[in-house]
């Protein structure tokens, strides 16, 4: 028994919309950019896969498939990461989009 499964689910259920919300944009930038953002649409789905991993864990419908997304979901975390990476040393992706005095571009 879980303790709050209520509570827990709600959480998971609002990461799971987070996900959702995260994913719809990256989408679109990415066909705006030649998928230069695939570590951002990776990352979304990492955090669907985790959160609808964890509502099956949570709620004891398939313990296996449970388990199964929640790797499938630390997979895509370390693969978003390693192609953010990349895209850094690459020069694909701005470091740091402020000036070295803290001002963004244009700022006077």
């Amino acid at each position: 028994m879980v303790v709050g499964r209520r509570f827990w689910n709600l959480i998971w259920y609002a990461i799971l919309l987070l996900g959702v919300a995260g994913l719809l944009p990256s989408i679109y930038w990415g066909r705006r950019t030649h998928w230069k953002n695939a570590d951002e649409v990776i990352r979304a789905i990492g955090t669907i896969t985790a959160s609808v991993g964890m509502l099956i864990l949570l709620n004891n419908w398939a313990g296996l498939v449970g388990q199964v997304l929640m790797v499938v979901a630390l997979i895509c975390f370390v693969l978003a990461f390693v192609l953010g990476r990349r895209a850094e040393e690459r020069g694909e992706r701005p470091e740091h989009p402020a000036d070295d005095d803290g001002e963004e571009e244009g700022g006077e």
